[in-house]
């Protein structure tokens, strides 16, 4: 028996770390997408698994710097300057543990209960003062209003959280926390598609969700695709897929394989880092399917900022 009260507190634990540093494996990305725009290639796996880093950042030359207003100069110095700017921005900090970005977002907690456990207690009102009290303490930003139709007062606390509990067959339960601001949320979108649609029909739709609102949701992006579930579900399916780490392959190579393919058909747009140009308009794209009617494909395109914002541990 797992007690609320001792879920909510690690989970304002983690909303806390979230809010203000990358995901590890968000940065290692960055990096690799900063050293190939500087010429350089990866050098080195991170943990073993498949993205890799440089061994030291490439300062462009003092000649070669510019301003990332600076719309008129090349693609690539300004893909650069940008790129350069996200790390610099996750290194100040954490150092001075502030938050990564002034929209802290909503909290979404998911709760991956193990086999035959249950939890003791009201686990949405536990979460909800503990995450509001860290909130404050921690000076993220109150972003949650009373009610989207009828009442847009600001609740004044950062709560409620968003909660998932989910029962598995696992040995151990694991919790996840995911920050996720409105700018990335406003671009992303659900398609139905046709049920014999091809990969050629989902491309399609991701380059479309990309050319109209990638801009909008501050790239490089990662973007989460769900396929399958129902209307109401694949959403939440779309989100889960960012919690995959992005040096993780899936593990079906035909869904991994399309992750790729997507991946370089998004880069190759050209919108790079920030909507000014160059190679980076994503760093990854993680995919989640699941079971869904014969005569549905649903879409969910899900697209997140650079500043993905996650933590998971196990209880």
């Amino acid at each position: 028996m797992i007690q609320a009260t001792g879920i909510a507190a690690k989970a304002a634990e983690l909303m806390v770390g979230a809010a203000c540093q990358l995901r590890p494996d968000v940065r290692a990305a960055l990096e690799v997408a900063l050293g190939a725009g500087a010429g350089l290639s990866p050098v080195a796996q991170v943990n073993g698994k498949g993205v890799a880093r440089v061994r030291e950042r490439a300062p462009l030359p003092s000649d070669q710097q510019v301003d990332i207003s600076d719309k008129p100069a090349p693609a690539h110095l300004r893909e650069h300057a940008v790129l350069q700017a996200l790390l610099d921005n996750d290194e100040i900090a954490r150092r001075d543990h502030v938050p990564i970005c002034q929209d802290t977002g909503t909290t979404w907690i998911r709760v991956e209960l193990a086999a035959g456990e249950q939890i003791a207690g009201d686990l949405q009102e536990a979460c909800d003062a503990a995450c509001a009290r860290a909130s404050k303490q921690a000076g993220l930003r109150n972003s949650l209003v009373y009610d989207a139709y009828s009442d847009r007062r600001n609740t004044g606390t950062n709560t409620p959280v968003f909660l998932d509990v989910v029962q598995t067959a696992e040995p151990h339960t694991q919790l996840h926390v995911m920050l996720k601001g409105a700018g990335s949320d406003n671009a992303s979108r659900i398609v139905m598609l046709d049920p014999d649609s091809t990969d050629g029909d989902i491309e399609a739709a991701v380059l479309a969700a990309v050319a109209e609102k990638a801009s909008m949701a501050c790239p490089p992006l990662i973007i989460g695709l769900g396929i399958g579930g129902t209307f109401d579900t694949v959403a939440k399916l779309s989100k889960h897929a960012l919690l995959r780490p992005l040096d993780e392959p899936h593990p079906d190579p035909s869904v991994d394989a399309l992750a790729s393919r997507l991946l370089a058909a998004v880069n190759a747009t050209g919108i790079g880092p920030a909507a000014l140009g160059g190679d980076t308009t994503a760093l990854a794209v993680r995919i989640e399917t699941a079971p869904c009617h014969i005569a549905a494909r649903p879409l969910a395109i899900n697209l997140c900022c650079n500043a993905l914002r996650s933590a998971t541990c196990q209880l």
